[in-house]
């Protein structure tokens, strides 16, 4: 009798696992898109620094945020960057949860073209508003990582001169969930 009961808990323990499985394998992904940034074209690289590009924003899409979504936060971050602590090169946040993309050319400084309620923070430029790659010459490709946090609160409140950092910190303290992707680029 034993056996059988011990037969009949691993198999209802199994039974479990797969229907949660079933149930984690249905939910659909966090994901982002950013068109631009699989091949980086001089429209979206530095005006400056040495670089001649068009410093224009990529467009960024995402879908499947985590339920209990609030607000987004969007990032560009260059870790490769020869600083000691990489490079800030666009902080975009409180994104309203009922936006799904941002357009081309949207993160000027100025911030008119970015969704209603959307607040940007001061990149390593020194600037508000999307600063697009410029690695120093005859570097290696950088990677310029585009992530996407799903927040659980609607704003987040820094002064209006936070650092990249403050507003990282913030950011990573409300996160629900992330989508990346990263680009590369080299001159």
């Amino acid at each position: 009798m034993k056996s059988i009961r011990m037969v009949l808990t691993v198999l209802t323990v199994l039974m479990s696992l797969v229907a949660l499985s079933s149930v984690a394998a249905s939910a659909a992904e966090f994901t982002i898109s950013v068109p631009a940034f699989k091949k980086i074209e001089n429209k979206q690289v530095f005006k400056g620094f040495g670089c001649e590009g068009g410093n224009i924003s990529p467009e960024v899409s995402w879908e499947n945020a985590p339920e209990g979504t609030k607000s987004f936060a969007l990032t560009v971050y260059d870790p490769d960057a020869p600083t000691g602590s990489g490079w800030w090169h666009w902080v975009a946040y409180n994104i309203p949860a009922t936006t799904k993309s941002i357009i081309e050319g949207a993160g000027t400084a100025d911030g008119k073209k970015l969704p209603k309620g959307t607040a940007q923070g001061t990149t390593d430029f020194g600037t508000k508003g999307y600063g697009g790659p410029c690695p120093p010459a005859g570097d290696k490709p950088h990677h310029y990582i585009v992530t996407l946090t799903a927040l659980k609160t609607a704003k987040i409140e820094v002064p209006a001169t936070a650092t990249a950092a403050m507003i990282g910190f913030n950011i990573g303290a409300n996160a629900l969930g992330k989508a990346t992707m990263t680009g590369t680029y080299g001159r």
